[in-house]
């Protein structure tokens, strides 16, 4: 099933004018949704940590708190980050060129005044090195421009990505965003079990790898790139990986494999420049799941929505 498009911009991003503010951002979001992982109920594979894309930016989706239910938005039209609490007027906080420091400051600040008290673990994870938040000074730069550019691009990854889950009818993933390294994913389950991971992410307890695979996958995502690969990028990987995976014929043809992450790539630049950029990523998606499932012989009849 073709994702349809709802209009046909998609932003031009080059790493090289997202990096500052990739970066910075990338740690607001982490403080971000690590209220929401100490706030939320346990799910499976740490789903209960994620965040989402919305209208406007980022969102944590509802999250309890005691009798309360608060949300934290990051809106990129407006370039605010939005607090909201029921029963309390909306907190607020401008996005601007600010410390790391300083907007963990705010945030903890404007959750006080709700009555929201809560404690996180104070620094990033799956980066490298992990500069505790409070002491964070080296990353201080916000143009919203390049900010709003990036949200618009996963706005239309997130319309897509809908698009290809809908057609599987075994266990599959939120289309959610993985604030540890700044990808919008969405996983899909062939039912079995699978080999205790060996973990390896910068940052990250062994324990919290295991259980996130705990269970065979093929998952694909959109990752914004990062100072060893300065390219926007769409990913697909399977777990475990049979050794003939990466032989597989996928599309299109400006995707490739590399033996060194084990994962089929697709540069977003690629499909921005595409006559039909939503056709293009969703023949990616559907391809390299495909070659997950065949070489790691899933019980596709089971897992798929009939045609008929």
């Amino acid at each position: 099933m073709k994702a349809k498009p709802f209009n046909n911009q998609w932003p031009v991003l080059k790493f090289e004018e997202l990096q500052p503010t990739l970066e910075t951002l990338h740690q607001w979001l982490q403080i971000v949704g690590k209220i929401r992982l100490r706030s939320m109920p346990w799910q499976n594979h740490s789903w209960h940590a994620a965040l989402y894309i919305s209208a406007h930016g980022y969102t944590t989706n509802p999250i309890p708190y005691g009798s309360k239910v608060f949300q934290i938005d990051f809106d990129f039209e407006q370039h605010r980050l939005l607090i909201h609490c029921t029963g309390h007027e909306t907190q607020s906080i401008d996005l601007f060129s600010m410390t790391v420091a300083e907007f963990y400051r705010l945030v903890f600040q404007k959750l006080s005044a709700l009555g929201i008290e809560i404690k996180i673990h104070g620094k990033p994870n799956e980066v490298d090195p992990a500069i505790p938040f409070q002491e964070n000074t080296t990353n201080h730069t916000y143009d919203p421009s390049a900010a709003h550019r990036l949200w618009l691009a996963m706005l239309r990854v997130n319309h897509v990505f809908h698009s290809f889950r809908s057609k599987f009818v075994g266990k599959c993933s939120p289309v959610h965003l993985f604030w540890g390294a700044f990808d919008l994913a969405v996983t899909r389950f062939s039912g079995k079990d699978a080999p205790l991971h060996q973990g390896g992410m910068p940052n990250m307890p062994l324990e919290v790898m295991q259980e996130a695979y705990s269970k065979e996958v093929s998952s694909a995502g959109f990752w914004p790139g990062s100072k060893d690969f300065p390219s926007p990028a769409f990913y697909a990987y399977a777990y475990p990986s049979d050794p003939a995976f990466g032989q597989q014929n996928v599309l299109p043809e400006a995707a490739f494999y590399s033996e060194k992450m084990g994962e089929f790539f697709l540069k977003y630049e690629d499909v921005q420049n595409a006559e039909d950029p939503e056709g293009m990523l969703f023949s990616f998606l559907q391809s390299t799941y495909e070659a997950a499932a065949k070489t790691s012989n899933w019980q596709r009849n089971e897992l798929e929505m009939s045609q008929n």
